[in-house]
């Protein structure tokens, strides 16, 4: 999963990127609004969390911009300011929950698990298809049972494809997913082949079919129909 966070405290941001990094997150940050705006236009996240006191702007009108861009993404508001006038706005602007400062860095993890869980995973905590199943709580995916001794990003990379099914997604997008925004100025993302590669071998080598298919010069497709 790639946050964005948004935060002018530059030592806060380094905070919770650490902990979110420990957790496994694909973190990016921006510090001024401007800075979020051209991230939020130029590339796609799972869950924002948007600081509302910013230096050049305010959080909210950030928001707009964020579920106009991508509906999709989730937004955590988390900010000092704890008026209900400020919060009943965010939610109403489209944010899915509230956090005030100071606050405790397991629940905003607990937060953000909840909301990538309603928002990404229809609020379940496991992933299916015929006998693939991917376990979002215990990080581990399994075909008829039996464990598939994946690598961390060849986990993540099937979440990904199996939250996109029958979707055709480009190699930019699964590396940006996947590596960080920066990826974006790597020179060729053939990387991502030997990726696959191992993911399709490790699945069928348990027993369950190639349902990842090249689509050539557009990408990877997770394929549900036959």
């Amino acid at each position: 999963m790639k946050l964005l966070l948004i935060e002018d405290n530059q030592r806060l941001v380094d905070d919770i990127t650490e902990f979110l990094q420990e957790n496994d997150y694909v973190m990016e940050s921006a510090t001024t609004y401007q800075e979020a705006e051209e991230k939020i236009h130029l590339y796609e996240y799972d869950l924002a969390i948007v600081d509302l006191g910013l230096p050049d702007g305010n959080g909210l009108d950030l928001i707009s911009e964020l579920k106009e861009a991508n509906p999709e993404t989730g937004i955590l508001i988390l900010t000092a300011k704890d008026s209900v006038e400020e919060k009943v706005d965010g939610l109403n602007l489209g944010a899915d929950d509230y956090m005030t400062k100071p606050f405790h860095k397991t629940e905003l993890n607990a937060r953000i698990r909840s909301i990538l869980r309603r928002n990404k995973f229809n609020n379940t905590n496991s992933l299916h298809h015929e006998k693939l199943k991917v376990d979002l709580i215990g990080v581990q995916a399994y075909w008829a049972e039996t464990p598939l001794d994946l690598t961390r990003k060849e986990y993540d990379l099937l979440v990904y494809f199996m939250q996109n099914p029958n979707r055709v997604l480009t190699k930019e997008s699964i590396a940006e997913h996947l590596w960080g925004d920066h990826i974006d100025q790597a020179d060729s993302f053939d990387f991502i082949y030997n990726h696959i590669k191992n993911l399709r071998k490790k699945i069928t080598d348990a027993g369950g079919e190639n349902y990842i298919q090249a689509k050539y010069g557009m990408g990877y497709k997770f394929v549900t129909r036959k």
